[in-house]
């Protein structure tokens, strides 16, 4: 009867279209591991069946597809979330629904095949892996650069564990990045392939950075001395009621009870310690807000008291002809004053078109990205950098080096993704982002998940999905400015450039010696 070692092997050994096979379920079964299931135990189960269908692949360009179907397994099962945007539209684009997962991974699983072809190059051994954990990790950051970037998923999210133990895994990322947890990661996963030495390394590393994490979490406590008191609303309104327009006034109308009462609540916890601000989620406002000169007044009333208002919503800019992904400051006592930011990195397929594209998927012409992040210096209230939606996923880039805020403010509608794992994941970065920066980031969706962090990313508070209502608490002070939040990618980019260059030199150096 043949052993589960035995059928492993056998799995390894495939080639042609069983061989691709093994490869997409290998890459299913690592998806596992993303947020919200952290199925962590999957990794070494996954990834050294790549690393042994690299060794026994026909040459670089068989490695380079093992590589290919792997990702492909991967991304089509980690992005399954993204049909629900296709289904909320099904009448024009049905014949998409099956096809929006395994499009997006067609797209990125290039990247993995040039990592596994690469290092099928380099002699079999502990050098071969060392080199597949450096280049794994150099092509999954090069993925800011597809299109308009989609760095969805990174390895290093997988532990983001709820609670105490995801608090303590992920601290190292305020020195190395998530990029450098996902440089940790691969490395880990395939300690069942190196030899006793490799082993014992492997765990003394998890020691290390077990303990380093908790040190560093240990040793903050948050202070709340010049942050504002922040009223997140969550509307939980369906994208379908937004798309069919017939329900406006009723939607304006819910945002503006519910910021009346969270702006109460919010000026009884602040007392004269703090100021509010509250925070509407991404294209709340169901209108063009910079041309309603109604609305803008009946905002401010609403949240009278507040320091300002920070709502998401689009605006034309008449003399370019194009639409814009916003978020306005409005400030009181008549928003006649306001401050507006633009969405810079927009989701491709969803808020542009690639030219590339035989058919039109992107309603209208599709929007134009803004100039960058900028940071706010709204009277009364620290300084506070704005991130629309899918921008935060992007490490290193969500903060104004010469200008750094206080806080993040992250205004999203998760709606279009249903109660999937996609909300989840969002959220996963949003934490991230606040450990890599030591900042802390209120988070306003439309559906959920709505949250606070500190800058340990430590979740103070939530509004959970597909609950109508606020969420109302203190955010924290800023931690000192990180190693990451001084140097950014350049610390993960060293790290896997120099494992990559001691494991080629290892590699050269066992074939020497064979």
């Amino acid at each position: 009867m043949m052993s589960l070692y035995d059928l492993y092997m056998k799995l390894a050994r495939l080639h042609g279209w069983r061989a691709d096979l093994a490869m997409l379920l290998a890459g299913g079964v690592y998806a596992l591991a993303f947020p919200p299931l952290h199925a962590v135990v999957v990794l070494p189960v996954a990834f050294c069946l790549l690393a042994l269908a690299i060794d026994n692949a026909a040459g670089w360009r068989g490695a380079a597809r093992r590589g290919f179907m792997f990702a492909m397994g991967l991304y089509t099962v980690g992005l399954y979330w993204l049909m629900y945007a296709i289904l909320l539209r099904a009448d024009d684009f049905w014949w998409l629904v099956p096809l929006a997962s395994p499009g997006c991974a067609l797209i990125l699983a290039p990247l993995s095949a040039l990592s596994a072809g690469l290092s099928r190059l380099v002699p079999r051994g502990t050098g071969r892996l060392m080199v597949l954990s450096a280049l794994w990790t150099l092509t999954d950051m090069a993925r800011v650069y597809v299109f308009s970037g989609f760095p969805w998923n990174p390895p290093g999210s997988v532990w983001e564990f709820p609670g105490l133990a995801g608090d303590i895994m992920i601290q190292p990322a305020a020195w190395i990045g998530v990029d450098g947890l996902t440089l940790l990661t691969c490395i880990v996963a395939l300690v069942p392939l190196y030899g006793r030495v490799g082993r014992w390394a492997c765990l003394a590393l998890m020691v290390v950075w077990a303990g380093c994490g908790a040190a560093r979490f240990g040793s903050i406590h948050d202070t709340y001395l010049h942050n504002p008191e922040v009223v997140l609303v969550q509307g939980n309104v369906p994208e379908s009621d937004k798309i069919a327009g017939n329900s406006d006034v009723a939607i304006f109308r819910r945002y503006l009870a519910l910021t009346h009462q969270g702006v109460e609540q919010g000026l009884r916890q602040a007392g004269d310690r703090r100021p509010v601000v509250f925070a509407w989620p991404e294209s709340a406002f169901p209108g063009l807000l910079l041309e309603d000169d109604i609305a803008r007044p009946m905002i401010m009333r609403a949240g009278q008291g507040a320091a300002a208002g920070i709502i998401g919503t689009v605006r034309w800019l008449e003399d370019e002809h194009h639409w814009r992904n916003s978020m306005v400051a409005l400030m009181p006592p008549d928003a006649a004053g306001s401050m507006v930011y633009d969405k810079a990195h927009l989701v491709p397929f969803g808020e542009y078109q690639p030219a590339f594209l035989p058919f039109h998927v992107v309603p209208g012409e599709g929007m134009t990205p803004g100039p960058g992040v900028r940071t706010w210096h709204l009277p009364g209230v620290a300084p506070v950098g704005p991130l629309i939606c899918y921008e935060v996923i992007f490490s290193g880039q969500v903060v104004d080096p010469h200008d750094r805020p206080d806080w993040l403010m992250n205004s999203t509608n998760d709606a279009w993704y249903g109660n999937s794992a996609g909300p989840r994941q969002h959220l996963a970065a949003v934490r991230l982002r606040a450990v890599e920066e030591g900042l802390p980031v209120a988070r306003a969706a439309n559906t959920g998940i709505s949250a606070v962090f500190d800058g340990r990313g430590h979740e103070l508070a939530r509004l959970g999905w597909d609950r109508q209502g606020v969420l109302v608490h203190a955010v924290p002070d800023a931690l000192p400015c990180t190693v990451f939040g001084h140097y950014g990618r350049l610390v993960p980019l060293l790290l896997a450039a120099m494992l990559g260059l001691c494991g080629l030199w290892r590699g050269v150096a066992r074939d020497r010696t064979a």
